[in-house]
């Protein structure tokens, strides 16, 4: 059996999965994993990963869990261009500098807008505003240092070249934008660097991944989403409590 890849590309980890593999011309089979319908909660899925999260990879008998361990994985092992998860001990540094941050300061909070206008009407649930301001300024903070300490005056988050922080990143940062939020107005060096990386990646890949995170607030007018199982409204409100 060769690689399987199970995936949602609702889902911000799952697209810069997703997106590497394809960059990078790594053969895989898709499985994908619809959240919103609770497939991540079935028992069938539950012996691919007990954690009930995506993305998964699995490779022959060997599964791995954690989009940044997962891209690290397929670095090595299909040997794809050095300046993705560079060889050079201090520029591997940084790209492990900037994963360590965003695990604690982008993961959790951008995706707070999709649960705020999407996700939680979904099941009836209206986030309090108070939560909605907190984490709009916490986005804003995250912006700040993303643009003055990772990027500065480079052309990428960890250097002169696209590495596996950018992707990470830029992920990530579509959640928001997704729902209507202009995340990179009145900060040109940060909207010059998703140009870069979105060219570097080519417009039809992008498009691809993107495709359908962009149309999820039309889809949400429209009452075309999925409504989610009873089961995992339990998960589903346990996320929504946890918005700070």
């Amino acid at each position: 059996m060769g690689l399987e890849l199970y995936l949602d590309l609702l889902s911000q980890p799952s697209r810069a999965v997703y997106i590497f593999a394809k960059k990078n011309g790594i053969p895989f089979e898709l499985h994908t994993v619809d959240i919103i319908k609770g497939q991540h909660r079935s028992k069938e899925f539950f012996q691919i990963n007990s954690l009930q999260k995506v993305p998964v990879l699995k490779d022959g008998d060997f599964i791995l869990t954690e989009s940044s361990a997962i891209l690290i994985y397929l670095s090595c092992k299909y040997q794809t261009a050095d300046h993705w998860y560079p060889s050079d001990l201090q520029a591997r540094a940084r790209v492990h500098e900037y994963l360590g941050w965003h695990a604690d300061c982008i993961r959790g909070t951008f995706g707070v807008p999709m649960w705020v206008q999407v996700l939680g009407p979904l099941i009836g649930v209206q986030v309090p505003e108070e939560k909605v301001e907190r984490n709009r300024t916490a986005i804003d903070q995250a912006l700040q240092w993303l643009e003055n300490k990772f990027l500065g005056d480079r052309l990428f988050l960890a250097g002169q070249q696209v590495t596996l922080a950018d992707l990470m990143a830029l992920e990530e940062l579509m959640q928001p934008v997704a729902v209507g939020y202009e995340l990179f107005k009145g900060r040109p060096r940060l909207a010059a660097w998703r140009e870069r990386v979105e060219a570097f990646l080519g417009a039809e890949l992008c498009q691809e991944a993107h495709s359908l995170i962009l149309s999820i607030l039309e889809q949400a007018a429209k009452k075309t989403l999925p409504t989610p199982p009873p089961e995992v409204y339990p998960t589903m409100l346990l996320r929504i409590a946890r918005i700070p």
